[in-house]
């Protein structure tokens, strides 16, 4: 591996784990690789494969889920980690958990979770990844959950910066093992955040058009994407232009990457950390995109919820799978004997722990299988799947 810059997170130097277990034999990882792996063995990590990322349940093969969209995140993060000198085993452990935490169906699933869990103070995908990896998952003998170090915890629950309000499920976290939440992460969570903004924008575009809701002319009204489509033009003239659009979305990536590594090197640069506590001193973001090019990729997302995410079509889709989680949610509160076995056992006799429980249990719940759930428990329902 390339040498760590200064500023970046060195294994060697971790805080450590909340459980610490001794010496076993885990061949020759340190503590972030150790980190990644236990994220890619997850249970959790693998429901990410039937979980929405754009479309419910896609039956197009070439379609992304919440799992294969982590994976590309993953690889624009250790790209720029690498360029930056900073530690590519943390950042792909970011990258690939960051999503671990989401509902079913998606923003329209954690809507409905979110007012369903109201009196038991609400459901947040953020603190419920580190949920999940903390409590929930939880595959060895010794300890709950997935027992990560703290720089992954870290940058998990603040790599969109610091945590101005704690929900119920982050302080739970917080309290045990203060992580620090008013100040910034180090800088590998800080990629991990924009290699998810620059993977989304992207890919986004491509399932949008490959599912007919999106059509190349529309994305080329927005000037970023315009501009890109110009250069991917000019050098294939005479290529059809069906067959260029990949080579529009890997225009889009590396024309945002090769921004983000000039801004913050320049940051970097400015600010010369020297640790990486200086980085979560500085009071500010240290990675992140030039000012034009943060106007632009605002424009482009706003784009694409006017013309995507707020297709009429997935407006109908979101309204009725947010009844599917509000009709199950009622459903097992009403009557908790109708969760599987392990779940009944494990109840708590009060509130709000018996709301968060039931919340715990749907939004472990991948699409299909709560699709399933509803179907028996509550009754037919005619979902849009795939394309």
């Amino acid at each position: 591996m390339p040498s760590l810059a200064p500023y970046a997170s060195d294994p060697a130097r971790s805080r450590g784990r909340f459980h610490e277990l001794g010496s076993g034999t885990r061949g020759p990882r340190d503590e972030f690789q150790r980190d990644r792996d236990r994220i890619i063995h997850s249970i959790s990590f693998r429901r990410l494969r039937h979980k929405t990322q754009v479309f419910v349940a896609p039956d197009g093969d070439h379609f992304r889920v919440r799992l294969t969209h982590s994976l590309e995140v993953a690889q624009i993060g250790r790209t720029i980690a690498r360029a930056l000198g900073l530690n590519e085993d943390l950042t792909e452990a970011l990258c690939l958990g960051h999503d671990i935490g989401h509902p079913p169906f998606g923003h329209a699933g954690e809507e409905a979770l979110e007012a369903a869990m109201a009196e038991a103070g609400g459901f947040d995908h953020n603190a419920h990844t580190l949920r999940m990896l903390t409590r929930l998952d939880s595959p060895y003998p010794a300890h709950e959950g997935l027992n990560l170090s703290w720089e992954t915890l870290e940058g998990l629950a603040k790599h969109n910066g610091p945590v101005a309000r704690r929900t119920w499920a982050m302080a739970e976290i917080d309290d045990e093992w203060p992580l620090d939440l008013d100040s910034w992460p180090g800088a590998e969570a800080q990629v991990a955040a924009l290699a998810d903004d620059i993977a989304y924008d992207n890919h986004d575009i491509d399932d949008g058009v490959r599912a007919g809701l999106l059509t190349l002319d529309q994305a080329l009204t927005d000037p970023l994407v315009r501009s890109n489509w110009d250069r991917v033009r000019t050098r294939y003239p005479d290529v059809a232009q069906s067959r260029l659009l990949g080579e529009l979305v890997r225009e889009q990536i590396g024309c945002m990457v090769n921004d983000l590594l000039a801004e913050s090197r320049r940051r970097l640069d400015e600010a010369s950390p020297r640790s990486v506590e200086d980085v979560r001193a500085a009071g500010r973001a240290l990675i992140g995109f030039s000012d034009e090019m943060a106007s632009r990729e605002k424009a482009l997302t706003s784009f694409m919820y006017t013309n995507l995410y707020h297709h009429p079509f997935q407006i109908d889709i979101a309204n009725k799978t947010g009844q599917v989680i509000a009709a199950l949610a009622g459903a097992y509160k009403a009557d908790p004997s109708l969760l599987p076995a392990h779940w009944r056992k494990t109840m708590p006799v009060r509130e709000p722990g018996r709301t968060r429980h039931i919340g715990d249990f749907i939004a472990g719940m991948t699409d299909r299988y709560a699709l399933s759930r509803y179907r028996e428990l509550i009754g037919p329902i005619e979902i849009e799947e795939g394309f």
